[in-house]
């Protein structure tokens, strides 16, 4: 009996694994044949038939270069480097305040974090661009860094459940030595925070690199084009061109799957660490 629960489970385990491999694999299989084949060729064939001419790579040169996705692509590396950059000091350094020092105020700081997670972005869009457009942001760079330089509440948890692993004695210890709270946070906590700080670079990076929304409402300008909205102009109101749009999809998904593989040690155990107390 026990045997058979057994075999059951692992059954059940391994098609549930399978089954998730493929809702992440089909789709991005899909784009890949897409991306191979001709326009009609594309408009006649079901979305999983196979490209009839593997080497048909004219998609990729029509999206690399008419799409100018090298332009997208500096644009999107200096805001991405910027806001990640500037989002896990800020998130690091509020997520050591509210670990270490106990204050009046701080569980409502973070309920007000949580709050503000809650309320749909799209309801404050017309105060938020009125702002940027007032402050002179408007069609610069700057309108979405400073947008991407607020604090997501995720990245917070994330250096909070850290912090709590490192014992506060190394704190104490540097206090008798003469450091001071900067010191502190930056020679001593933000280099054991490295875990921690590659997956928040991941998690915000990828969110602002697969962004459409913020580049294309506040930067509009054909030369401040980012990687996301360079595939827009293949999509116009007499027709769509698909296949080269997902050819310009594989193109951008190359940047995050380097990324992802040379950090992905860091980001599992991040997460993992990071979930436990």
């Amino acid at each position: 009996m026990h045997s058979l629960r057994y075999r059951t489970a692992s059954v059940f385990k391994y098609a549930t694994l399978i089954l998730g491999a493929l809702a992440a694999l089909i789709p991005i299989i899909v784009v890949f044949f897409a991306s191979l084949k001709t326009g009609s060729e594309y408009a006649s064939t079901s979305p999983l038939t196979p490209p009839s001419n593997w080497l048909n790579f004219a998609n990729y040169t029509k999206a690399f270069v008419d799409g100018k996705m090298l332009l997208g692509f500096m644009n999107t590396v200096i805001i991405v480097v910027i806001s990640v950059a500037g989002a896990t000091l800020t998130g690091s350094m509020m997520a050591y305040i509210l670990a270490r020092f106990k204050f009046k105020g701080s569980k409502l700081l973070i309920g007000l974090f949580l709050l503000a997670t809650l309320i749909p972005g799209v309801t404050t869009q017309v105060a938020t661009f009125q702002i940027i457009n007032s402050l002179g942001l408007f069609n610069t760079r700057l309108a979405p860094i400073i947008l991407y330089l607020g604090t997501d509440i995720i990245a917070v948890y994330i250096f909070m459940q850290f912090l709590d692993s490192i014992s506060e004695s190394l704190d104490e210890s540097a206090m008798l030595d003469g450091a001071s709270y900067w010191t502190i946070y930056w020679r001593i906590i933000l280099p054991l925070l490295k875990p921690a700080i590659a997956t928040v670079v991941i998690v915000k990076g990828v969110n602002i690199y697969n962004d459409f929304y913020v580049p294309f409402l506040y930067m509009p300008k054909s030369s401040l084009q980012v990687m996301s909205t360079a595939l827009f102009k293949f999509k116009g109101p007499y027709g769509s061109q698909w296949e080269v749009i997902c050819a310009g999809i594989m193109i951008a998904i190359i940047p995050t799957l380097i990324v992802f593989i040379s950090l992905q040690k860091q980001i599992y155990n991040g997460f993992a660490q990071g979930s436990v107390k």
